[in-house]
């Protein structure tokens, strides 16, 4: 019951890490850091996904091997987790030599729901996605269309995704397996509903090299998304080991909407087939647009995370994201509201109330704290918005802390108690000030670490450590 397994969904290398890749990371940050700190013993997973056409159609656009390609994009992918002060323990590729033994083993075990045919129909190149006639944008079956589909006729291998259906609505609707926010689970249900058929699971080597080899066909690679389903247990050393044993079924997985029916349906069904539970939560995420529209390069509206986290710091990149971006729906970016949330927010109310409270002790009590109170603020809420993945509203409640330290510290005016010579009155007032702040740190360490950890660093053993900077520079327009 101690053990906290964590992950995101793994990135496509074809292209650079965007926001929807460091908004992700970051989710999956806070509930990692935030089980660390309930004492768990965590595992948290990300990684990147590295087979398939697209890549080998990119990398030979560059010139390169596929490996060449995929090496260099998994890396960028790792230096933005670095970047994002990620604390993510292992990072998988598939293309790893464990992750395709593994997924090798994976597609021996679900022999019996695996059979060959005939696959006539569309093939999506940019999601890597086959697509059944009746969710086919009649648009893209243009062949002048810029992102046309190509039309596929091949054998295949076919998994009997249609056998689980079921079995995978009993499991949302009963709870076993959550999805969460409602929307999302209504979502799954409704294509639960309709039915789902079974599915294309393999390419012929013919027609894609960049794959791992169907196990006793060398005439066959594996479908890209359904091997790259498989890193989450893979990552585990899936059947045996003793990670396997503890971690699975992962407590939260976390992804984008438009990746839901992998995770809402075929993964489930790949785990029913396998005979192995159903991880307990599925948390899906949505986008963040610029200015009201969907970021693109074809718009040029593309933002790249690493030029916001050298504008403004990385604990300013993930309070503005964690906050400022619905846990539950779509988001906006602009660099207008980005700013006033820093100046407003980080900068006037947590930096200054920091400030304020060190240089009073400081000045009046040659920085000694004194006792602190006994007691604390009610965290229930905050702790019912960790479980329930909105992280936006336990910041919100972290910040009503914010603000009231504020108040508080205006009310009070330690700066004329100081003048009436009332010094026990005046190093209970401060004291009640320290002891709000190191608790808002504590809540604020899944979110906002080097920030927690300068607010903690101040105030630790009752005497206070100036800071050499303001928490939050405020900035010029």
């Amino acid at each position: 019951m101690n053990d906290y397994y964590v992950t995101t969904s793994i990135p496509y290398v074809n292209g650079d890490p965007h926001i929807g890749h460091a908004l992700e990371y970051i989710m999956a940050d806070v509930l990692a850091r935030y089980s660390r700190q309930e004492g768990k013993n965590v595992l948290f997973l990300t990684g990147s996904d590295e087979h398939g056409l697209k890549v080998a159609e990119k990398a030979a656009e560059q010139k390169k091997t596929p490996q060449q390609f995929a090496d260099e994009n998994s890396q960028k992918f790792r230096d933005m987790a670095a970047a994002l002060n990620v604390s993510n323990d292992r990072f998988i590729r598939t293309t790893d030599k464990a992750h395709i033994a593994s997924a090798q083993k994976i597609w021996k075990a679900m022999k019996d729901d695996i059979y060959k045919a005939s696959y006539i129909g569309w093939y999506d190149v940019r999601q890597e996605e086959f697509v059944p006639e009746n969710r086919a944008d009649p648009a893209r079956m243009d062949a002048n269309h810029p992102q046309a589909y190509r039309r596929l006729e091949e054998e295949n291998y076919f998994f009997a995704l249609g056998k689980y259906n079921s079995a995978i609505k009993q499991a949302i609707e009963s709870g076993e397996f959550k999805v969460i926010p409602e929307s999302r689970r209504n979502e799954v249900l409704s294509v639960l509903n309709e039915g789902l058929e079974d599915i294309s699971i393999s390419r012929p080597k013919e027609k894609l090299e960049w794959g791992i080899p169907v196990p006793g066909d060398k005439t066959q690679v594996m479908y890209v998304w359904f091997e790259a389903l498989m890193n989450y247990i893979t990552a585990l050393e899936y059947p045996d080991s003793d990670d396997f044993k503890r971690f699975w079924p992962a407590n939260v997985q976390v992804i984008g909407k438009d990746i839901l029916r992998f995770h809402a349906a075929i993964w489930p069904g790949m785990l029913l087939s396998l005979d192995i539970p159903l991880p307990k939560t599925l948390y899906v995420h949505g986008f963040v647009n610029m200015n009201g529209e969907k970021m693109s390069k074809s718009l040029g509206n593309v933002v790249d995370p690493a030029e916001i986290i050298k504008a403004y710091g990385v604990d300013a990149f993930r309070y503005y994201f964690l906050r400022h971006i619905p846990s539950y729906e779509d988001g906006d970016f602009t660099w207008d509201r980005f700013e006033a949330a820093y100046n407003n927010e980080l900068a006037n109310e947590l930096g200054n109330a920091v400030q304020r409270t060190a240089a009073m002790i400081l000045k009046y009590q040659n920085g000694n704290i004194g006792d602190l109170p006994a007691g604390s603020h009610d965290r229930a809420p905050y702790d019912q918005a960790m479980k329930l993945c909105k992280f936006d509203r336990a910041l919100d409640h972290v910040w009503d802390q914010v603000r009231g330290v504020n108040q508080y510290i205006d009310e009070e005016k330690p700066w004329q108690i100081a003048k009436q010579d009332d010094d026990e009155h005046l190093q209970d007032v401060l004291a009640s000030i320290v002891n709000d702040l190191l608790e808002i740190a504590t809540l604020l360490a899944p979110f906002l670490p080097e920030t927690s950890d300068r607010i903690t660093d101040t105030f630790k053993d009752g005497v206070v450590r100036p800071l050499s900077t303001t928490l939050f520079p405020k900035l010029e327009a």
